[in-house]
């Protein structure tokens, strides 16, 4: 199967650098660090909440360009289909002439009037040509805006709420990726101590059918030893799957291809030397919790959009211009064309007075959002800190119980090894060896359950406290 070209070049630098061990052709030998490295780069969830950023920074260009002049160009036809009929009700007395006329030319010019009178008043006069065009550009620049003043504000807001989301995604991620990681050491060291348990039955077991072959050993030893075969087979086999599903789910969270397995560069017990160093010098400040700073974002935010609703009360000003050519004719709509240009400039001044309560109510709704938002990270600091004293307590407890659990592998082991020479004497049975295997068996389980659960423990606080060091697993540059 084939790795994704961009994984590939991050995985295998970072493999190169290792030293060199006699690993499968399709094994990516990693350490914890490398793994974070890869998924931070790959991840879709991260390349998701990077490209949200993105868009939001797209979001307040926007905004910005509101600022800027806006250009448009238009053009209008009208056909005139019925043209407008106007009626006039004129006094044209006023039109008949002077006293001075003849008495015969006066008569004329007082027919000719009233029979304009008469076809004005009845029949009306039809206004306009058919056709009517208008082409040109306006532009509108807004020189005083405060609503869009502040909505800038507004935006820088939201883009730091995306930084912090995205900040939040990756330390999930980190948290999942530890996770994952311990959990395929788990799986690793336990198919160790199963397959030591195994390969012990069964040289028993060989043992057993030797002896019996001479005489030396009982049927029932043989059957004994089978069955303990038997029992620990299952064991192992499901030791075999938690690694297979441990290694998928890593290299999913990666963002590689399931085909390459990784193959971890330590063990557990390597965790152990630094363990009590980490557990005393555990900061407890809750600055950097991802949830507590979401909140902070999310009530500046509400407190700048009050701020835009505010705003909605002052005067806007914008000034406005227009340049169109107009033209009229009558009969074909192409023929007959009479361009006339013209051109107007001013100021449009808005100032809102009455919207019916709409502002008013607009402006309380976001005061009780803001006052909403601080409640809300009063409780939840609240609960953080508790959450950070139990993590804490629960570090401890691992702690102790890691050394514990060292102290009874170190028993468990001296138990074995006296118990396996009585049993080359004769001075112990079978059954009393099996015993004292199975409880180093335990023993180790144990030992290596209670690392891991320290390091789990330990990455979720980590993931509570929000302080892992993101800037370290960034690619370094080799050029």
């Amino acid at each position: 199967m084939k790795l994704r070209y961009a994984v590939s070049g991050v995985a295998f630098g970072l493999v190169l650098s290792l030293p060199a061990r006699q690993l499968p052709a399709d094994t990516l030998a990693l350490s914890l660090d490398q793994c974070i490295t890869i998924a931070l780069s790959e991840n879709p969830t991260i390349k998701v909440a990077d490209m949200e950023i993105e868009r939001m920074d797209y979001s307040k260009k926007e905004t910005l360009g509101q600022l800027l002049p806006t250009i448009n160009f238009g053009a209008n036809y009208n056909r005139m289909v019925a043209k407008q009929v106007a009626y006039m009700n004129m006094d044209f007395g006023s039109l008949g002439g002077g006293g001075d006329a003849g008495q015969g030319d006066g008569e004329e010019s007082e027919n000719r009037l009233s029979g304009a009178k008469s076809s004005a008043g009845r029949d009306g006069i039809k206004m306009g040509l058919d056709n009517s065009y208008q082409v040109g550009f306006n532009a509108t620049l807004p020189l005083i805006a405060p609503q869009l003043w502040a909505s800038l504000k507004l935006s820088d807001s939201q883009i730091l709420q995306n930084i912090e989301d995205a900040r939040s995604s990756r330390l999930s991620l980190v948290n999942q990726i530890k996770s994952a990681y311990y959990s395929l050491l788990l799986a690793e060291d336990s198919y160790l101590v199963i397959r030591e348990n195994y390969d012990n039955a069964v040289f028993n077991h060989g043992v057993f059918e030797k002896k019996f072959q001479v005489g030396t050993a009982s049927e029932y030893d043989v059957l004994r030893s089978s069955v303990q075969v038997k029992n620990v087979e299952p064991e192992l086999l499901q030791a075999e799957i938690a690694i297979k599903q441990a290694r998928m789910q890593l290299a999913i969270l990666m963002g590689i291809d399931t085909g390459y397995p990784v193959k971890p560069t330590v063990k557990l017990a390597d965790y152990e030397k630094d363990m009590y160093e980490n557990a005393l010098s555990i900061d407890k400040t809750i600055d950097g919790n991802s949830d507590l700073r979401k909140l902070s974002l999310q009530t500046r935010t509400l407190e700048q959009a009050l701020k835009v609703q505010k705003a909605a009360w002052f005067p806007t000003l914008a000034f406005t211009a227009n340049y169109n050519w107009t033209s009229s004719s009558n009969g074909n709509a192409l023929k007959n064309f009479r361009w006339n240009p013209y051109s107007v400039v001013g100021l449009t001044l808005s100032i809102p007075i009455f919207e019916g309560g709409q502002r008013y109510s607009r402006i309380k709704q976001s005061r009780i959002q803001v006052d909403e938002m601080k409640w809300q990270r009063d409780n939840l600091e609240r609960s953080v800190r508790m959450q950070v004293d139990l993590a804490v307590d629960n570090i401890n407890k691992n702690v102790k119980q890691i050394s514990s659990s060292s102290e009874s592998v170190t028993q468990a082991v001296k138990a074995y090894a006296i118990m396996e020479k009585s049993f080359e004497i004769g001075a112990a049975s079978y059954l009393d060896l099996r015993d004292a295997e199975l409880a180093l068996t335990q023993a180790r389980l144990s030992y290596y359950q209670s690392i891991y659960n320290y390091l789990v423990a330990n990455s979720e606080l980590e993931l509570l406290l929000g302080n892992a060091d993101l800037e370290k697993y960034k690619p370094v540059d080799n050029k």
